[in-house]
């Protein structure tokens, strides 16, 4: 059916001016929007139903239609009807809401597997805001897409902005013009060309959120997720040493095109664990520098220390026993070696016994069994009944030079080394460290013996030997002390307490916690040292824990035999350093569970600053006794094997008995 084309401005401007003539003062043009149903079919018929604000209005104007349209066109009359009553809206339930969330990504997953459509998402919209399981609210998609198109429900028409608002003469002049510009295109047969109604585009009303760049889910992350115990590792290592793979940054990934998000590139990390990944540059790279503090792929230098020590400090456990030569060792020497104090063990640990057990062996075994496999014994050495154990963690035995020891034997006479001195020596990437562990001669009145023996061993032990001096500007002849950055000097010193056994029992019953300091000022020891006749430069922790010496065997009371031998510290950690402020004690203490002997074991926990080194000395290239590793994991794999075995018999031999 042909019309003609000025036809829908014809019709808008007759309900413009019906409408400007006095109907918006009716009762109906307040309810102006509510909604407006057009219905046309194959014949030609044109149906206007139900429009209260211009009702009237469009029934005056159509008869005043040209005669050409009159003869074409089939027009219905209008019968005014009453408003409706309004309808109260209730709120979408939870079931509702699930359900239309549900629908929406049900339809956009359909829409994604149709390649005949090209605005699926859009239908897809559509059809969940029309269809849904209660009726309730029109959905926001509705109320922001019906101010573009006429196409929308009539739930979405009554929750439009016009149909709440009271509205003057210009805004339903606006809508008059929009029905008679969509009566137009419904002439034209343009309204539902395409096939298939669309709804508009449907523009946010705030922006959207930064989006990240990689936008992986968590689903396929945990697939690369490392254990639950290491999980934080990434930001403590931030936190707490500022570095976690620097030479392998994600921006450098990405720009190579190694990897496309942030999962892959996590997965790719946690691979590495704690080990940085090595440039191939880097293994390429030859530099005269090579071996010295500069050169950047120095195994000493300053760039490797910073990897494993970023704030180049060590945690070394020092420990010094006299073992009274008895042959039964402590069943246990967790408390001993990995006291519940610290929260971490210690990097370093060195273990000096004087009149040690008669098998050597079993000792280091036990030492290998309680530290586990996450350390190795660097070196061991023996004078007599002197023994000195270094264990070390296991990834830093390449970053130590070859170890030396030397020995100094103090009284001739004996034909058992049972007194003297055992030190060993060794560089630690830039650092020289010397231990040593005596057993000075016994006595409560031999004061001037214990300072020859200590001024015999500084002169006579003959350290170090190939490998070189880190300063040798502040190094002395006569003392080794002097040559070294870091000693250690730990022992049986055998100084007593300078009081009688009833005085210092009745002082050690008044405080029987950890002030001690009553007992210090007897102490043969603190005051040769305040003199500067002993151990010249050393400096030692505050002691805050009983008398280590003379103790009955399993038991905690001090002598009870004839001799009634007074209580004093005999076993002693003492320390210095060339350069102010490098050593640092964090615990210093004994261990009274170890009854095994007649003294109590003493040990002291230190933080020691730790410079870069080079690499032109003599290295210990990775050697530790390997014979004794094995062993000793062998022997916690059995005992630990054996104990679970032991409380399931018990278990599975206890009787119940009912009465």
């Amino acid at each position: 059916m042909s019309t003609p084309n000025g036809f829908p401005q014809y019709l808008g401007a007759c309900v413009a001016r019906s409408t400007e003539g006095g109907a918006v003062q009716d009762l109906h043009a307040k309810k102006a929007g509510k909604a407006a149903k057009k219905e046309a079919d194959d014949s030609g018929l044109l149906t206007f139903e139900d429009p209260p604000s211009v009702g009237t209005s469009l029934n005056e104007t159509l008869k005043h239609l040209p005669s050409e349209l009159k003869a074409n066109m089939k027009i219905k009359s209008i019968t005014p009807r009453p408003p409706r009553k309004p309808r109260l809206e209730r709120a979408a339930s939870l079931d509702e809401k699930s359900w239309r969330k549900w629908r929406r990504f049900r339809t956009s997953q359909e829409s994604l597997t149709d390649p005949n459509e090209t605005s699926s998402s859009n239908s897809s919209l559509q059809e969940a805001s029309l269809s849904p399981p209660v009726r309730g609210r029109a959905s926001p998609c509705a109320q922001g897409c019906q101010q573009n198109s006429l196409r929308s429900s009539p739930d979405a028409s009554e929750a439009s902005p016009l149909g709440k608002s009271r509205g003057g003469p210009s805004d339903l002049g606006k809508r008059a013009s929009e029905i008679s510009s969509a009566f137009g295109g419904l002439l034209r047969g343009k309204a539902f060309a395409g096939g298939k109604p669309r709804l508009s585009q449907i523009m946010p009303a705030r922006p959207l959120p930064p989006v990240e760049l990689g936008v992986a889910s968590h689903a396929p992350r945990t697939a690369n997720r490392i254990d639950s115990d290491c999980a934080d590792y990434r930001h403590y290592s931030q936190h707490k040493f500022g570095r976690v793979s620097s030479s392998l940054s994600d921006t450098r990934l990405h720009g190579n095109g190694m990897v496309y998000d942030n999962c892959s590139t996590d997965s790719m990390k946690s691979t590495f664990s704690l080990l940085t990944p090595i440039r191939s540059k880097d293994v390429r790279s030859r530099s005269y520098l090579e071996g010295s503090l500069l050169a950047s792929g120095a195994l000493l230098g300053a760039e490797e220390l910073s990897r494993y020590f970023p704030d180049r400090n060590i945690g070394i456990f020092v420990a010094t026993w006299n073992m009274q030569g008895q042959k039964e060792l402590p069943v246990n020497l967790d408390d001993f070696l990995l006291p519940t104090d610290p929260d971490y063990a210690q990097d370093m640990y060195v273990i000096g016994v004087q009149e040690g057990c008669p098998d050597r062996r079993e000792w280091e075994i036990r030492l290998q069994e309680t530290l586990g496999p996450h350390y190795v014994m660097l070196y061991s050495a023996a004078h007599g009944v002197l023994y000195m154990s270094v264990f070390i963690r296991r990834d830093l035995i390449w970053f130590c030079s070859e170890v030396e020891y030397a020995t100094v034997t103090t009284r001739i006479v004996s034909q058992i080394k049972t007194k003297g001195a055992l030190g060993i020596c060794f560089t630690f990437f830039g650092t020289s460290f010397l231990f040593i562990t005596s057993h000075f001669t016994s006595g409560d009145s031999k004061v001037n013996e214990r300072k020859l023996d200590y001024n015999k061993t500084i002169q006579a032990l003959t350290l170090p030997k190939n490998v070189p001096d880190t300063n040798p500007y502040r190094s002395c002849a006569g003392d080794v002390t002097t040559r070294f950055d870091e000693v250690f000097w730990f022992g049986d010193f055998n100084f007593r307490l300078n009081k009688d056994r009833e005085t210092v029992d009745s002082i050690l019953n008044q405080n029987p916690e950890t002030d001690v300091s009553k007992l210090l000022v007897y102490d043969q020891l603190t005051s040769e040292m305040s003199r500067g006749s002993i151990f010249k430069g050393f400096q030692e922790a505050d002691i805050h824990f009983r008398p280590s010496y003379k103790f009955d065997i399993g038991k905690d009371s001090y002598d009870t035999t004839s001799k009634q031998r007074t209580p004093s510290y005999t076993d002693r950690v003492v320390f210095r350093s060339r350069y102010k402020d490098d050593i640092h004690a964090v615990k210093y203490s004994s261990c009274p569970v170890i009854k095994t002997s007649d003294h109590r074991p003493v040990f002291a926990l230190f933080r020691v600053k730790v410079r870069p080194g080079r690499d032109n000395i003599p290295l210990a290239a990775g050697q530790f006794d390997r014979e004794l590793y094995l062993i000793g994991i062998k022997r916690r794999i059995t005992r630990e094997l054996q104990k679970r075995q032991e409380q399931k018999d018990q278990k599975s031999s206890s009787i119940c008995s009912i009465s």
